[in-house]
């Protein structure tokens, strides 16, 4: 006879061991995701504040070097922080677009 485990409880203990991993990359997952909205909330802030500065001195809602200057250093960013760029240059536009969107509100509300 001998003192070591069985094959179901080392696979046991393996599968406690992966559930504990898992819930620490989740919990870190959970804390980044609100960092995230977060820091969406702050930019959110100051884009709007943006737009209503742009509506009030006739501005373009829209100001496509700027733009492609933000993509391109986000795209930067993104490469050193080992983030795929491609997805950085997609989410930047996203936020772009919806930004553009509020600059527009404001513009209409402003004539």
């Amino acid at each position: 006879m001998t003192d070591a485990p069985d094959k179901e409880t080392a696979m046991s203990d393996t599968a406690r061991r992966a559930a504990e991993i898992l819930k620490e990359h989740r919990a870190s997952i959970d804390r980044l995701d609100a960092i995230l909205v977060y820091t969406l909330g702050e930019r959110f802030k100051h884009t709007q504040a943006v737009g209503k500065l742009k509506a009030e001195h006739d501005l373009p809602p829209s100001d496509p070097m700027r733009e492609a200057q933000q993509i391109a250093r986000l795209e930067d960013l993104a490469k050193r922080a080992d983030l795929d760029p491609e997805f950085a240059k997609k989410f930047l536009n996203f936020i772009i677009a919806e930004v553009i969107q509020h600059h527009e509100k404001h513009k209409e509300q402003q004539d």
